[in-house]
């Protein structure tokens, strides 16, 4: 009789690493929390299209750049608003015509959507964003607390909206991105993005630091903080989190754009207490986070816009 053969066993499926399929998730998951904070509902925007295209600016423009970073345009875009809301005028609009005491991230989200949207989208898309805009600034008007009027599409008022942007943006980017940017490359983003403001129809836009800086010191004394200042304050430091899971992350964001205003912002806000405590504790907790927030948005929309410009279509 003949023997059979030995088989040997057939090999055993090696179990996949846990951590393997861990890390995808937890990009997903961070992903999906700053999707639902900068996605605007209502307003969808294809950066992957159309091909070629370089949008209003193009991929080697410093706004390209420095609009890419997540972690530093959120610490910027919490200091705008807290700066906007010194200008009495521009707070009065807000005040009479916006949602902000009862959604405050749809009012983030607004605004995230528009600088992606005018950054890196196609020009068409880019164009239709900013005349959207505009159809809608014509219709907040009012009259002031003072007894002012105020009119959303003011140039003077949409100066101080797109100043306060910017250079709070640019603040964060230099501070937690690249310290070492050129004063030639920060001229560049300023005259840059004063395209923006003036699409918009805002009037002598500063388009460089220096004139920049003149603005802001001409603009001090007509601003102030009153009860419907600390309010908006209140309202936008307990804003909730896009999930609990990002909630520590949100916060240790809120309390960097309170330590990026300039020092006679916080006095005005009343936000000096613990200044000093607060910086020791935000700054190297923002620089912690923004690696992990770079690797889970690795696919963000400024790389979509860069293979839409190369041709290459969808990256993601």
């Amino acid at each position: 009789m003949s023997q059979v053969p030995h088989k040997p066993p057939a090999p055993q499926a090696i179990p996949a690493s846990p951590a393997k399929g861990l890390m995808p998730r937890i990009r997903r998951q961070i992903a999906s929390s700053v999707t639902r904070l900068t996605s605007s509902r209502g307003l969808s925007i294809d950066y992957s299209v159309p091909l070629g295209d370089p949008g209003l600016f193009g991929p080697d423009a410093v706004c390209w750049k420095v609009h890419a970073d997540f972690t530093s345009m959120m610490v910027g875009g919490v200091s705008a608003l807290l700066l906007q809301a010194l200008h009495p005028l521009a707070l009065a609009g807000v005040w009479d015509h916006s949602t902000f005491r009862t959604d405050i991230l749809g009012r983030l989200r607004r605004t995230a959507t528009f600088i992606a949207g005018t950054t890196y989208a196609g020009r068409a898309d880019a164009l239709a964003l900013i005349e959207r805009v505009k159809t809608i600034h014509r219709q907040v008007k009012g009259t002031a607390p003072d007894g002012r009027a105020y009119a959303a599409d003011d140039p003077a008022l949409l100066t101080w909206v797109h100043v306060a942007e910017v250079s709070s943006f640019l603040a964060a980017y230099l501070r937690y991105v690249e310290p070492g940017l050129s004063r030639a490359d920060q001229d560049r983003y300023f005259n840059e993005t004063a395209l923006i403001a003036e699409l918009l129809g805002a009037a002598d836009v500063p388009k460089s630091c220096a004139e920049i800086d003149r603005y802001l010191s001409a603009q001090y004394a007509g601003l102030e903080a009153g009860p419907r200042t600390h309010e908006v304050v209140r309202v936008l430091m307990s804003a909730p989190a896009p999930s609990a899971a990002s909630w520590p992350a949100a916060k240790l964001l809120l309390g960097a754009g309170v330590d990026l205003l300039p020092a006679w912002g916080q006095r005005m806000l009343g936000l000096q207490r613990l200044a000093r405590l607060r910086r020791v504790l935000v700054q190297p907790g923002v620089k912690s986070l923004a690696p992990l927030m770079r690797w889970a948005l690795r696919n963000g929309v400024s790389k979509r816009a860069r293979a839409r410009v190369a041709g290459a279509g969808r990256s993601d």
